[in-house]
């Protein structure tokens, strides 16, 4: 006993001069170790409130800051937390009676126990040596909403490290004002090419592929499995009670001619509904409802049996389709990528489509999500509020549930003589060789009624006299290259979601494309890109610093339209991230695209 109060005297006399120079009053809260750093003697004296008055207790309901939780006495206490005017920056100071902490000491969760495949960022390729870029569809959004919930979480620009963002995916969060299929086409194409934001020397190109919704009575009948994580991991207010409100949203676009069957699985697995009319909400609600979490996952089991129960009441000509709502973190079974990739392979020749739906936070497994998504040909999103989930599942039912084209893939031939270099931006692991175009063994990409689908090149243009002089092959310009009319040609492979041999396409992208005044889809794309390039510390910001390059990003969304929700949303979540750095910038050059 005598010991512990020798140390407790020995360490009050050693930070009471760190804490009384500071301006702090010791019957405040106490400070976690990771505060009570950092030399004293160079902070600026406190405020005089801090030497003369304690904290005194609201008088009413505290305000509470958005972002940590934390409860101001004032809303001016509030609204100072960004300030600069800090007594100690790595302590809480008192302000206008309350106390706000360092606007740069911000605890962020721990996402190390979440799982992300690393990504290698596309880089530049020669037209004259690779004049093909081929890849995959997709119309996955996961990034984007996994992006916002860290940010709402308190994540800054330099917070992402080790969290993959998939550039195709925040760009595809939004939809864009493309020009709808021509009758009795399959796709609509856009085109675009202006001037490169972030590298002034290079163009950007957009291209934008869309199709058709769906009339009302033009629907097929839906055969769903709802096939739901109820493992003890699923445990908290952002998982599984946040996945059963959104799966009744759903189940209101559903009718009588629709089947519905709820599989769940834990340590085991369990049929809680079976074939039941989709006219049967109530029921179907009421099976949600009593859903609980608990014990292990095995999600090996629960994917065989909710095949089953597909095939079971497979509607031919109909959509069959299993949604899957997980955190990803299978522990049973078989468990790995490839695992998961094969068991899933085979089982998509059975004409039914498997979607993943993402909830939850610190053990989230991206990779596991992603794979089932891509290998059962389905799509995927993350669900990180109940309005996301009324995006996903209500405002985009058509495109989540109704396939049009499957196994979709993308070429794009460049014309040498307008451009020298290309860079795709995202779809790195959508890509494929150029002679997996015309295979119809290689898997390809998933697109719903009413989907988008948006490339963003990054282009070099091609010198007066480009090209290399070679001894041994020709590369020499055919006619058509050489009358300078096209920047490129967009070749689209499908197959019919019943068919399993693709049909081609060809759409050229014309010289007349190029425009110095781009639409604001255009700017739209651009901005979203060159802000995930920030998050993720890309290496083709040209010169730009990441805070000039989001700085720039939201300049250019302030100009948009203030009414579309999303856009705004947008907008305050990179002004949120630009805030949360200590050396905020404005960007000099504000010439693009005014």
């Amino acid at each position: 006993m005598k010991k512990r109060s020798l140390i407790s005297l020995l360490a009050i006399a050693i930070l009471l001069p760190a804490v009384t120079a500071c301006g702090l009053n010791l019957g405040t809260a106490g400070k976690s170790e990771s505060t009570l750093s950092g030399n004293s003697a160079s902070y600026a004296d406190s405020p005089a409130s801090a030497e003369t008055e304690p904290v005194a207790e609201c008088a009413e309901s505290p305000a509470i800051d958005y972002y940590t939780d934390a409860e101001y006495c004032t809303e001016a206490a509030a609204d100072s937390y960004y300030s600069k005017n800090t007594a100690c920056e790595s302590y809480d100071v008192l302000c206008d009676g309350g106390y706000y902490p360092d606007p740069y000491d911000r605890p962020i969760p721990d996402a190390s126990g979440e799982t992300y495949e690393a990504i290698d960022e596309n880089g530049f390729k020669d037209v004259n040596r690779s004049p093909l870029s081929t890849f995959a569809a997709d119309v996955d959004t996961a990034s984007y909403a996994n992006m916002r919930r860290f940010v709402n979480s308190g994540y800054g620009l330099y917070d992402f490290t080790g969290i993959t963002l998939r550039a195709e995916e925040m760009v595809n969060y939004f939809k864009y004002d493309y020009a709808s299929p021509k009758s009795g086409e399959r796709f609509g194409v856009d085109s675009t090419v202006s001037d490169c934001p972030w590298n002034r020397d290079h163009k950007l190109m957009i291209l934008g592929v869309s199709t058709k919704d769906l009339k009302e009575n033009k629907k097929p009948d839906s055969n769903i499995v709802f096939l739901i994580d109820v493992s003890g991991s699923m445990n908290s207010e952002n998982k599984l009670p946040l996945l059963i409100e959104s799966m009744k949203l759903m189940t209101e676009n559903l009718t009588g001619n629709d089947r519905v069957s709820i599989v769940t699985y834990a340590n085991g697995t369990n049929i809680v509904l079976d074939g039941v009319t989709g006219s049967a909400g109530s029921k179907i609600n009421k099976a949600f409802s009593r859903l609980s979490a608990g014990g292990g996952t095995n999600g090996e089991g629960g994917i065989e049996l909710a095949y089953e129960i597909a095939q079971k009441h497979f509607i031919k000509g109909g959509n069959n389709r299993i949604i899957l709502a997980t955190d990803g973190d299978f522990n049973i079974g078989k468990c790995s990528g490839d695992e998961l990739e094969d068991l899933i392979g085979k089982k998509k020749e059975t004409g039914i489509f498997l979607s993943v739906l993402g909830f939850g936070m610190g053990n989230y497994n991206d990779v596991t999500a992603e794979t089932l998504a891509d290998s059962g040909n389905g799509n995927y999103s993350y669900i990180d509020s109940l309005a996301e989930a009324k995006k996903v599942l209500v405002d985009e039912f058509n495109s989540t549930l109704y396939t049009v084209a499957k196994d979709t893939k993308l070429q794009v031939e460049f014309n040498p003589a307008m451009v020298s270099k290309y860079r795709l931006i995202g779809y790195e692991n959508r890509a494929l060789q150029a002679e997996d175009f015309t295979d119809d063994t290689k898997d390809g990409g998933e697109i719903g009624a009413g989907h988008q689908v948006t490339a963003v090149y990054e282009i070099e243009l091609a010198d007066e006299n480009s090209g290399s002089s070679l001894k041994y092959q020709s590369n020499t310009l055919s006619d058509k290259g050489r009358a300078k009319d096209e920047w490129c040609t967009l070749s689209i492979a499908y197959k019919d979601p019943d068919k399993n041999s693709s049909e081609y396409l060809e759409f050229p992208v014309d010289a007349g494309d190029y425009t110095q005044r781009p639409s604001d889809d255009f700017i739209l794309a651009t901005s979203v890109a060159e802000y995930s390039m920030a998050l993720s510390d890309s290496e083709y910001l040209a010169d730009m610093t990441r805070e000039e390059a989001l700085d720039q990003a939201i300049r250019n969304v302030e100009k948009m339209d203030p009414d579309d929700e999303l856009i705004q949303e947008f907008l305050d979540l990179m002004r949120t991230v630009a805030e949360r750095e200590s050396d905020s910038v404005r960007y000099d050059d504000t010439k693009w695209y005014e």
